[in-house]
Order: C-alpha cells, then structure tokens, then sequence
C-alpha cells in the first residue's frame, strides 16, 4: 500500500511537470485533468488554475491577458465557434450539391453523367489536398485570414460555375471550389484547440464536425427538391453561392483571430485593438503581417511541422483507419444518386428527384443522433477514465468510441449492400445507411480528439493530414462485382481497421513519447 501510495506521488510529480509542458506547448503523454479524483493535498496543487467546478485542471493554464482567446467570454467564443463551423460546412455542401446535378448538365453539354461527375470527382480530390496547403498558410499567416479570403475566393468560384455554359469551365472551377472551401475543415480544429481548454475538446470538435458532416448530405437534399421544382440544376448554384455570401457577412461581424503565442510574455505581445478597425486588420491579414516576425512562424518551419506531424508514429495508423472507416462515406452518398434515380428496367429504384431528396432525410438524422449520443458519451467516457486513474488522463480513453462506432458502422454497410445486391426495399437503404453514417460521426468525433490530444500543438496539422485521410470509392467496383460483395468487403476492412485501433490503444503511449513531440 505505502509502494502504491509513493507511485502516485511521484506520478503526481511528473504530471504537474506535464502541466508546465502543456503550458508552454508541448505534449505531455498524461496529463492531470482532475484534482479530485488525484487524492493530493490542496497545497500540491494551489497554484494551478481550475475550472468553475473547481477540480478540472485548466490545460492549458490561462494566461491573464484578456485577449487571450482562452480568455474570452462564453458568448464570444461560441459566436466565433459558429462561423468556424459555418465555414467548413461549405467545402462538402458545395462539393455534395453538385451530384444531382449530372444528369441535367450531361444534357445541356451533351455529355454522359460518368462525364460530367468527374468534375466532381476532381473536386472530391481538391478537398484533400486543398487542406495541406491551408495547414501552411494558417500556421504562416493566421487563422483569421485564412478564413476570409479562403471563403471569399470559393464564393467567387462558385459564381463562375453558375454563371458559366461551359462544361470545361465548369470542371476547372469546381475543382477550385474544393481547393478554397476545404480550409476550416482543417483549420478549423487549430481554432477549436485555440479557444478552448483541453477537457472541453471533444465536445466542440463534436460540434464542429457534426456541422460540416451534414454538409455532404445537406448539399443533395436541397438540390433534389431544387431540380424537382425548377428542373434545373443553376439554382443549386446559387443557392451554395448565397450560403458563401451569408458566410462571409459573418465573419465580417464575428471573426477574430484565435492564434495566440504563448511562449511571449504578456508584456511582449503585440496590442490587438478591440475596435472593429482594429479586427479588420486581422480578418485580412494586415495585422499579422506587421507582427509576422517572431510571433508568427516562417513558411519553411510550417511546411516542415507538417512533415514532421506526419510522421509521428501514431498519425500514420490513425489516418489508415479514417481512410478505412470514412470512404465508403462519400461512396454511399455519391452511388446514391446514380442508382436511385436508374430505371427500374436498367437495374435501379426510378425514384425521381424529390424521392431521393427525403432518402437524404437518413444521414441527417444519422448524424444529428451522433452528434446528441457523443455529446455526452465521451466526455463519459474520459471521466470514467479520470476516476478509475487517480486524476490523470490519456490520450488513448478516447478510443473506446472508437468500438461503439464499428457496431453500427460494420452491419450498416452490409445491410446496404445487401439490399442494393438483391434489390429490396429501399427501407433497407435507409436502415443500413443511417448506422453507417451514426457510427462515421463518432468514429469521427473519436479519433480526431484522440489524435488532438496526442498532438496538441500541432492542431492544424492532425486536421489536415485526417481530412487528407478520406476518400471515396464505390460505384465502378459495386457495378463490377456486385453490391453485396463489394459492401461486404467494405464492412471486413472497417472490421480489419479496428485492429489499428486496438493497437493504437495498447501501444499508442510508447510509440507517442517514442516519437517525440512536434516542434
């Protein structure tokens, strides 16, 4: 008992050093997230900032700036939290909002719809490699001005593809849409990392990703019951590019920039006027480039920050299991539309636009309950965890979401294909598809906290090299093999990938401080 009593006192040590770490932004392998359930002494941890429940740990310790964004008021944060989300909702809606329209713009150009969704298809690919290169320039530049000339840039691309009656024009701009609107689908968990303390995290990256994992299936719902009332596919435009217009009114009236150096000293850090001139120059860059010197980071220390995330032992594995779990994803929704709206004589339903319009009413719904059931599930989740160890947190609680997430996820894909392969009712679309994607929200949710908490300092970089992670592929290799041996198969390898989640949770610890942490 005395033995186990001096483990905890010299664990306890360690972790109030981890603390300091946390402080001045480097990762720790646990940290101390909870003084009540630690059993020490009030004097052991007097000088530590709490929370209003006055045992959770502040991680990062709060400086006494009041322009720290850890510092800012609840109302604020949230308002900046909103138009976060709102703007990485746009990169998937834009990007989903195009796939009903191939039939009608394959007749305007005289084109197959295959042809006309490899416009898609580019844009699909934009949107993952798009994000590394926001990575960069928001660690170069800022968060704030990331936001507003990304969005402002993707809304007038988004003009040029309604306006145009080219299907090149149309295939070069797309494709520049999904380079642009991807940015705060990466950048977006840096401002959330920003802003927000370390046990508050998971709830709001929760928030922020249930927002732009709608997006994909919001983008089709609306644009069905567009064409099914207008038979037309450029109001589908217009509408994404009025959602770019509202977005960018936002950030007029709410952004501010989340990056703040907490290695400077109060005293040293450069003035952030609060009047709205002031937070314009920051919204467009001005304000970061006349203080870019020694507080913000050179494009070649960025550039090698993401290199060096990369290959840090536990990011590899964790972006094979997204890329496993998270393609058919995209893959459903994108089939969807094909054979929904196929003949019943060529093999599909011959469901009109607005049938499949409410069939979108499933991800929603799917997405919306996972948002509600993780909410609370994880923080559950490391709180028990907390308990049952003396105070302390690691990184790996976060996996266990991770299980409950394949449960509905592996008999999802196999209910669909099975339905789609024997041409059942479309009940058994809905069903299997509304697991699926209820499991992907908090796989999601999941491994995008596990992987921030491993690697706090380097948020954007996780972000992006995640949302690098997806992909799609389903609809040749279904109409090849067949829909029931193609989403079996698919099911096995979301089954296969939780062995890299077992392994992660085993192991991730010592292959973490084996890799040392990103500088």
């Amino acid at each position: 008992m005395a033995e186990e009593k001096n483990e905890i006192t010299q664990l306890d040590t360690s972790t109030r050093e981890h603390i300091h770490e946390q402080e001045i932004g480097h990762e720790a392998d646990v940290v101390l997230l909870d003084t009540s359930a630690a059993h020490l002494e009030k004097g052991q941890y007097g000088n530590l900032k709490l929370a209003k429940d006055g045992h959770t740990v502040l991680i990062p310790q709060p400086s006494a700036d009041p322009n720290d964004p850890l510092n800012w008021s609840w109302k604020r944060k949230h308002l900046m939290l909103a138009v976060v989300s709102s703007t990485a909702f746009l990169g998937d809606y834009g990007s989903g909002s195009g796939i009903p329209l191939i039939v009608l713009q394959g007749e305007e150009w005289g084109l197959s719809p295959a042809k006309v969704n490899e416009s898609g298809n580019l844009n699909v690919l934009m949107l993952g490699i798009g994000g590394l290169f926001w990575i960069v320039v928001s660690s170069w530049w800022g968060r704030a001005p990331v936001m507003f000339w990304s969005t402002l840039s993707g809304t007038l691309f988004t003009l040029a593809c309604a306006v145009t009656g080219s299907f090149p024009v149309f295939y070069g701009f797309r494709a520049m849409m999904g380079l642009t609107l991807t940015a705060y689908q990466v950048v977006g968990l840096a401002c959330v990392k920003d802003m927000f303390y370390f046990h508050e995290h998971a709830r709001k990256i929760g928030i922020w990703v249930a927002i732009f994992i709608l997006s994909p299936y919001l983008g089709p719902f609306f644009a069905n019951f567009i064409i099914a009332g207008t038979s037309e596919w450029r109001p589908v435009m217009w509408l994404v590019l009025a959602m770019g217009a509202v977005d960018m009114i936002l950030i007029l009236l709410f952004c501010d920039e989340t990056y703040y150096e907490r290695s400077i000293p109060i005293d040293q850090q450069p003035p952030r006027p609060q009047t709205f001139a002031g937070r314009l120059s920051r919204i467009l860059g001005i304000w970061q480039i006349q203080h870019h010197t020694g507080y913000f980071k050179t494009a070649w220390h960025c550039c090698g920050r993401l290199l060096s995330t990369f290959l840090k032992p536990i990011i590899i594995p964790a972006m094979i299991y997204y890329a496993m779990s998270f393609m058919w994803a995209v893959g459903i929704n994108i089939t969807s539309t094909i054979l929904l709206q196929t003949p019943i004589e060529a093999g599909g339903y011959g469901f009109g636009p607005k049938a499949v319009g409410f069939l979108y009413f499933t991800p929603l719904v799917a997405v919306s309950l996972g948002e509600a059931f993780g909410h609370f599930f994880n923080d559950w989740v490391a709180n028990r965890y907390v308990r049952k160890h003396d105070g302390i947190f690691k990184p790996e609680a976060r996996l266990v979401t991770n299980y409950i997430a394949a449960a509905f996820m592996i008999p999802g894909l196999i209910i669909v294909g099975q339905t789609l392969e024997k041409h059942l009712s479309y009940a058994g679309i809905i069903m299997g598809w509304g697991m699926y994607v209820f499991g992907v929200m908090l796989a999601t949710v999941a491994i995008t906290a596990y992987a921030l908490d491993s690697y706090g300092t380097a948020s954007s970089e996780v972000s992006g090299l995640l949302n690098f992670a997806r992909g799609y592929f389903q609809e040749p290799w279904g109409a090849k093999s067949g829909y029931g041996v193609s989403f079996g198969i698919q099911a096995v390898i979301v089954a296969v990938a939780m062995a890299i989640v077992a392994i992660l949770q085993i192991y991730g610890g010592k292959m973490r401080a084996k890799g040392g942490p990103v500088v």
